[in-house]
Formats: structure tokens, sequence, C-alpha cells
């Protein structure tokens, strides 16, 4: 019969390592099972490498993607802003007197206006304005012009020209859409 060996361990067993430079002979189990792990683990160690490539390759190309959408998605953007507004403008859905009042706050001076806008769009505001309670506009002069848009206006001072129109706010809104996005 052979010899027994029993070991009593106060705990139960955290964890096992092969050692290394076990002294065994190279046919013997040791060896063999020594050999076979460090294949499995050299194994275990190039496939992660390769996917650690994979995954840098596919954050690249996820980011490449995103960047050359990043103009198509701004540009699609102001499409569709531009859509809603002029729908908006041909149900003569605006505040041409907020427009006025936005465009005078942005003039580099204050006295001495004349403010051009569209003949029709200049005949509902001066209409409007029979009907206010007090001319918050004293000292402008308007003027109807045909080459400007219906929602727009042009302020000039005697210190510079303010164009409110809607493709130079759309413009304005394409530049920021492609720097944010």
């Amino acid at each position: 019969m052979q010899n027994v060996c029993t070991i009593s361990l106060p705990n139960p067993i955290a964890s096992v390592k092969i050692m290394a430079g076990v002294v065994a002979g190279a046919d013997s189990p040791q060896a063999q099972l020594m050999e076979q792990t460090n294949a499995q683990k050299d194994l275990y160690d190039s496939l992660c490498g390769k996917l650690q490539g994979i995954i840098a390759k596919l954050d690249e190309y996820c980011n490449d993607v995103f960047a050359g959408h990043k103009e198509e998605i701004a540009r699609l953007s102001v499409e569709i802003a531009r859509k809603v507004l002029m729908q908006k403008i041909a149900e003569r859905d605006y505040k041409l007197e907020s427009i006025i009042k936005e465009a005078i706050e942005n003039a580099p001076a204050r006295n001495n206006l004349t403010i051009r806008l569209n003949p029709e769009d200049l005949a509902l505001f001066q209409e409007a304005q029979k009907t206010g309670t007090a001319d918050i506009f004293d000292g402008a002069r308007f003027v109807a012009d045909s080459n400007i848009g219906h929602a727009e206006c042009m302020v000039e001072s005697p210190k510079g020209i303010i164009k409110s129109l809607i493709n130079g706010h759309l413009e304005e809104i394409s530049k920021a859409l492609k720097i944010a996005v």
C-alpha cells in the first residue's frame, strides 16, 4: 500500500499558483503542465494584444465617422431651421417689432436711424404702431425696400449698418454648430 499524506489547513484555499522552476524532469507531468500553462498564457497575451488593437481601430473609426458627419449634421440642422422659418414667414407668424428692436440694439449709434423694411412689412408695422400707446421708435425713419425680405430689416446709422437678415442669422448658427458639434 502507498503512503498517503494528509494536510489540514485552518482556512480554505483562496488561490493556487503554479510555481516556476519546479524541479522535475522534462517528461514529468509537472513539466508538461507548466509547458501547457505557459503556452496558454502566451496565447492569452497575444489575443489580448490583438483585442487592444481592434478596440483602438474601432475608436479611431468612430471618431472619424463622427467628425465626417459633423458638418452634415450642422448643415441638416440649419436646413430644418430654414424650413421652419420659411413656413412661419409665409404664415406671417413673426414679431416685426422685436426684429427691429434687436437690430437697433446692435446698431453702433441710436440716433438718425433709417430702418429699411419689406414694403408689406412696413405697412403692417405702421398699422400696428397706430394702435400702440407710444411710439418707441421716435426719431427713426422707416423706408420701404423691396430688396429686404419679410421678417428682415436693415438699420442704417451714421456710424454703420446693421442687417438683420435670415440667411445671415442661419449662417451664424451654422458656424456655431460646426464649432460646437
